[in-house]
């Protein structure tokens, strides 16, 4: 697990920079993750939220601009938060607060607040790299929201539908080697500098729900892909992709 962290810091290292600027073009897919969770979210207002695997903060801008008051994010990437403290620094802005490490382990030596209303992990779950990692995460996502609050993430579908492999929605998945339990795969976006490599757990592409409610969440829901402008603004580019989805908006709240 060490090498695949190592790995994934450098990896986020040499991306930094694009990333956040990736998320700020009209890229199909970047418009598709961006507009389901805005639907998917709605009112923040006066929300705690800690976003895991946050990096550069894409999420968190989005829902402080819904209303969120206080905003953690914790990646393992100093890089990436810091490309989102530039950000926050020019909007003179001084809501969220940043903390590097590994969102798998335990947490407990971050000064993070009890309980948060939100918990966010987009794209998080995709990272995992083993099921002992992907449980410490569910851990944290569950343990740090309060009862009846809620939990966004975006995490891949089976990343090797024709939509993804194709690059057609400006992002491309590609060499696929099975792992034990899942799935390791490299993807880039157009603009990248190279390749991000990822290992996803079947637990979690699969689609199924168990892992979710194995630590406490309800009412998992996949948003409906309809619900994003750009799937009604260009319908036949995203014919392929709605026969054989590449990633999946979720929501879901803590038990009470």
């Amino acid at each position: 697990m060490a090498d695949i962290l190592k790995l994934l810091k450098e990896d986020y290292g040499v991306e930094a920079a694009n990333y956040d600027l990736f998320y700020t073009t009209q890229n199909p897919l970047v418009r598709l993750d961006t507009e389901l969770f805005v639907s998917a979210l709605g009112s923040a207002a006066s929300a705690s939220v800690l976003d895991l695997a946050g990096g550069s903060s894409v999420k968190a801008r989005l829902a402080i601009h819904a209303g969120a008051v206080a905003v953690d994010v914790v990646d393992i990437s100093g890089e990436m938060m810091r490309e989102g403290q530039k950000v926050e620094e020019g909007l003179n802005r001084d809501v969220i607060r940043w903390f590097e490490a590994d969102i798998s382990k335990p947490m407990d030596h971050l000064p993070l607040q009890p309980q948060y209303d939100i918990v966010m992990g987009h794209w998080t779950l995709d990272h995992a790299g083993s099921m002992e990692a992907l449980e410490g995460m569910m851990h944290n996502i569950t343990s740090y929201l309060k009862p009846g609050g809620r939990f966004f993430g975006v995490r891949c579908c089976d990343p090797r539908v024709p939509a993804l492999i194709s690059g057609e929605l400006g992002v491309t998945f590609k060499e696929f080697e099975e792992v034990p339990g899942g799935l390791s795969v490299r993807y880039s976006f157009d603009s990248s500098k190279g390749d991000i490599r990822v290992t996803i757990m079947e637990a979690v592409y699969s689609g199924s729900t168990e892992i979710y409610e194995k630590f406490g969440l309800v009412d998992v829901q996949v948003e409906p892909y309809e619900n994003a402008q750009v799937v009604k603004d260009y319908p036949k580019l995203w014919k392929s992709f709605l026969k054989q989805p590449g990633c999946a908006s979720m929501k879901a709240t803590k038990k009470l």
